[in-house]
């Protein structure tokens, strides 16, 4: 079978780090071009400083979009109208209404439109949903720490609209807790804490509710820990049955006995997920962790704290 030739757009460090591997992996793709506005690509693969020339010049039957967000509408747009099939990395856009109409022009092209979520796809993930599946819930805590100058080194688009700021992150957790949670979350409340400086919330405060849960549930999400990341989910059943998914997805503990992930992992999961909707002609596109992020700007209250300094 003909290799599936696929372009990226936005060759960045996740691209580079991730998806080329995950590329590479399946003899069903085959990396044909590159977009990087700097200008900078891989040995031997053709690279565009914009996605407009690359679609004039390149033949190609896929994308993938690794830009940061807010760019991501105009090319995805572009894209579908060509008849690629797109997979857009998380978020998959910086509105809900942006993501609905380049659903609607995907199957109204017969394309595929692939939102990843890529924390869903650590094997345990699915362990921890079936675990769960048909309880009721009696607590879960939500805590998704880690250091912005660590991860984010001098990326000024994410401290601006649209830029989501300590979501970028969080809305990891929100990709888990929706798939695993064994019903729907909402967002009571929320504090937002933003840098006098910036435009995005560099911490967030807030608390869940669910028809299948009898307390409401924290979550903590903050950009400025110190001395390691913690990316742990914790739920607790009515029947006394406890589940945490720690590492961002990537090990997951059963009334506190370690399940051992198996590979593929994230982003081989991707593509090969992708390439089933391919070829299904088939979209999956999955608002409901870009849905949580909305609510809690919409519900949050605005705290202003100390400016950050890069």
């Amino acid at each position: 079978m003909k290799p599936l030739r696929i372009g990226i757009v936005g060759y960045g460090k996740i691209a580079r780090d991730q998806h080329v591997p995950a590329i590479a992996r399946l003899p069903r793709f085959a990396l044909a071009t590159t977009v990087s506005r700097s200008g900078s690509g891989i040995e031997g693969v053709p690279n565009y400083t914009n996605h407009a020339d690359m679609l004039a010049a390149q033949d190609i039957e896929a994308v993938a979009i690794c830009t940061p967000p807010r760019a991501r509408y105009a090319i995805a747009r572009d894209c579908i109208a060509a008849g690629l099939h797109v997979l857009l990395e998380k978020p998959p856009a910086v509105t809900l209404g942006e993501i609905d109409d380049l659903a609607c022009l995907a199957k109204a092209k017969g394309v595929t439109l692939f939102a990843t979520w890529h924390a869903r796809f650590h094997p345990a993930v699915e362990a921890a949903a079936a675990a769960l599946a048909g309880q009721r819930i009696a607590a879960m805590e939500i805590v998704w720490h880690e250091d912005v100058r660590k991860w984010h080194p001098g990326q000024q688009w994410i401290w601006e609209p649209g830029g989501f700021g300590v979501f970028d992150p969080g809305i990891n957790a929100f990709s888990i807790a929706t798939r695993i949670f064994p019903g729907p979350l909402f967002v009571r409340e929320a504090e937002l804490l933003y840098p006098a400086n910036r435009q995005t919330p560099i911490a967030a405060e807030l608390l869940l509710f669910s028809p299948v849960a009898s307390a409401d549930m924290p979550v903590s999400l903050d950009w400025r820990a110190r001395g390691g990341d913690n990316w742990t989910i914790s739920i607790r059943t009515e029947s006394g049955v406890s589940v945490e998914v720690a590492e961002s997805g990537a090990q997951l503990a059963i009334d506190g006995e370690a399940h051992v992930a198996e590979e593929p992992g994230e982003y081989p999961g991707i593509y090969a997920r992708f390439l089933d909707l391919i070829d299904a002609r088939a979209c999956d596109v999955d608002t409901g962790p870009l849905r949580m992020v909305a609510d809690a700007m919409l519900t949050g209250r605005r705290t202003q704290v100390e400016a950050f300094v890069d």
